[in-house]
């Protein structure tokens, strides 16, 4: 049986409003973790990293285009240079850093934002049985406007316990 996913939750934070309901009213800085189920439960880490890549909800910009079956690109990257070879594995530390930079660089960021990321990026990481990090794949695997993003971070994490896997893109706009 291949693996497959299914879409469970979606949560956008926001860096100035913290969080919004609308993915594409947003600010500067910003994270958005797409919560999914895996079946079978022992189904390989590559296995699942191809099943999410696969479909076409994964074809997305992430600058305001949102996802669309035409779409040949992901993030900032054409979709032909994102494989399962593309994500290396990474400890805790490393997957927090690129949110806790976005989150420290962005001077509106209300007094206490550690909670929504505490929840949403933090103890997932931390608790995560397996962590994978999109490569920087270069300007030749940019698609015609890849470079909008500033700064572009994917993770993948892994929960074998509760047989999930969270797509998270922190980024700016």
């Amino acid at each position: 049986m291949a693996a497959s996913l299914s879409f469970r939750q979606q949560i956008f934070v926001d860096f100035r409003n913290l969080v919004s309901d609308h993915p594409h009213d947003h600010g500067f800085r910003w994270v958005d973790a797409q919560l999914l189920r895996f079946v079978p439960p022992k189904a390989s880490d590559t296995e699942l990293l191809a099943a999410l890549i696969r479909p076409v909800r994964f074809r997305d910009g992430y600058a305001g285009d949102g996802v669309h079956e035409s779409t040949t690109w992901h993030g900032p990257y054409r979709i032909r240079h994102i494989t399962v070879d593309a994500y290396e594995p990474t400890g805790p530390q490393a997957a927090e850093k690129p949110v806790r930079e976005r989150a420290e660089e962005e001077r509106t960021v209300p007094e206490s934002p550690e909670e929504v990321l505490l929840d949403t990026v933090y103890r997932p990481v931390r608790t995560a049985s397996a962590r994978y990090l999109l490569k920087d794949l270069g300007c030749g695997a940019f698609h015609d406007w890849g470079g909008v993003h500033t700064e572009f971070h994917e993770l993948v994490l892994v929960d074998r316990r509760e047989h999930r896997l969270t797509l998270l893109v922190a980024a700016d706009d």
